[in-house]
């Protein structure tokens, strides 16, 4: 694994902006408690050995290409914790583009107005897992861009599942696709995680490093995606520069031809090809 400067601004960034972690259990639509997730019990197993440079795992991610006529892209926007970008959020239903979005459990707890809008949106929005505290689903310890790691299988569990939790108690459904804080992950994370029956979602294109970059960067580097992108970027840094690039980059695609496309929308042969991406 090479630490590119862009990946660290990705990841730094949306660690300084999280909140305190918390590990308060959501409330149902209903408004009763949500079902606990399953967490294994604690072991008494020895800790593991911290991870090795070099070692963790980037997926790379691509959907199916579209032709030159109608180039298709899918859109990944992060929800790490902060506010909403409305900015972002605005043209999206302005002008139809889906977006698969990836939420914490922290953001949702700040955010209710901003995911009820999509709730209500299923057509355009597709509500995925980013775990409970923004955590890196790295089950050994040691840190990334200066973000604690889970540190042990049971915690990769906790920071995906009670996550899930979050999104099935706001009513909505559970998710099938899950990115970790930082989208690395050790080889062992990655099956621990396929296990409780997630598809991993990597990426193809980082439009924002983790809405570190000016807006004309943002909006360049969006305009310049290929057939088949999967563009990662963020939805939860309104008073960044970055957002406005992003909402302009994606208007300036979609204008220019783009079908865009939720991961959701992926069929089983499609996905089979996913699995081997990267």
């Amino acid at each position: 694994m090479r630490l590119s400067r862009r990946a660290f601004c990705a990841c730094f960034l949306c660690g300084l902006a999280a909140p305190r972690a918390f590990a308060t259990s959501p409330t149902g639509a209903s408004g009763q408690p949500a079902p606990s997730a399953t967490v294994p019990p604690a072991t008494t197993a020895p800790p593991l050995a911290p991870f090795k440079p070099g070692s963790l795992k980037e997926p790379r991610l691509h959907v199916e290409k579209g032709g030159q006529s109608a180039p298709r892209v899918a859109l990944t926007l992060d929800a790490c914790s902060g506010q909403t970008d409305r900015r972002i959020l605005d043209v999206l239903m302005a002008e139809e583009i889906p977006a698969t979005i990836f939420v914490t459990g922290r953001w949702i707890r700040r955010n209710a107005e901003a995911l009820a809008l999509m709730a209500g949106r299923p057509d355009l929005f597709e509500i995925e897992n980013h775990g409970l505290n923004h955590v890196p689903a790295i089950d050994r310890p040691g840190s990334v861009y200066g973000i604690e790691t889970a540190g042990s299988t049971q915690a990769v569990v906790r920071e995906v599942e009670e996550g899930a939790k979050w999104i099935t108690g706001a009513g909505l459904a559970p998710p099938r696709w899950f990115r970790g804080a930082t989208a690395l992950y050790t080889a062992s994370s990655m099956a621990t995680i396929e296990a409780l029956g997630y598809r991993i979602a990597g990426y193809s294109l980082n439009a924002d490093d983790g809405a570190s970059v000016a807006a004309r960067t943002a909006l360049r580097r969006i305009a310049a995606a290929h057939d088949g992108d999967v563009i990662i970027a963020h939805v939860n840094q309104p008073s960044r520069p970055a957002g406005a690039g992003v909402a302009e980059g994606l208007a300036v695609l979609k204008k220019r031809g783009a079908v865009f496309v939720k991961l959701g929308d992926l069929s089983e042969p499609q996905l089979a090809a996913v699995a081997k991406d990267g």
